[in-house]
């Protein structure tokens, strides 16, 4: 018999890291990550159901009225959500399911009451954070300063979280999340298999 599996949210201020640890996280196979829909473009080299679910706003809101998402998000124009089936389905065959979405995202489950374990990936300061945001090297000084601004509003948030994880050593952090999902000793059935 099955056990079944739980639903992990992870979410934090970009540049905390929590990417990185959920694709640690993602290496065991008792964890499925969530693939969000969306009604923004498929980029290149991305696929529908792995990537993203690709939906035209009719259907993504017709979706939403259906009730067949846990929790949706307009951002930046476009349209995101965690569709229940894929969730559920996965818990049921005895998966741990993570999401990684944001804290507004992770606010609309605990809201709902939806079962589940919330962990906050935090940075270990603001001054790291920003350090982290410049060396990514990616965006703009704007860009930066407006994603610091939004880490203060998230981080505050961190108070209606389950866990909070300071990701002040990769190592550590994941080992952290490890513990606190349930997954502290190796798979079954993995035969020691690193």
């Amino acid at each position: 018999m099955t056990s079944p599996g739980k639903m992990v949210v992870i979410s934090g201020p970009s540049g905390a890291g929590k990417s990185t640890v959920c694709k640690r996280i993602l290496e065991d196979p008792r964890v499925q990550f969530s693939v969000s829909a969306t009604t923004r473009a498929k980029r290149p080299g991305e696929v529908d159901g792995r990537d993203y679910y690709f939906l035209d706003k009719e259907t993504f809101r017709k979706k939403v009225a259906a009730g067949e998402f846990l929790e949706s998000a307009s951002v930046h124009g476009n349209m995101y959500g965690t569709l229940r089936k894929p969730v559920e389905d996965a818990m049921a065959a005895g998966k741990h399911v993570l999401l990684e979405i944001d804290v507004q995202g992770a606010l609309q489950l605990k809201d709902q009451d939806v079962p589940g374990l919330h962990i906050f990936i935090a940075p270990p300061s603001f001054e790291e954070l920003r350090r982290r945001l410049v060396g990514r090297a990616t965006d703009a000084p704007e860009v930066i300063e407006r994603r610091l601004a939004k880490a203060e509003d998230e981080y505050r948030e961190r108070v209606k979280y389950d866990h909070v994880v300071v990701n002040d050593d990769l190592e550590r952090c994941v080992a952290e999340v490890r513990r606190l999902i349930g997954l502290d000793g190796p798979p079954t059935g993995a035969g020691g298999a690193a």
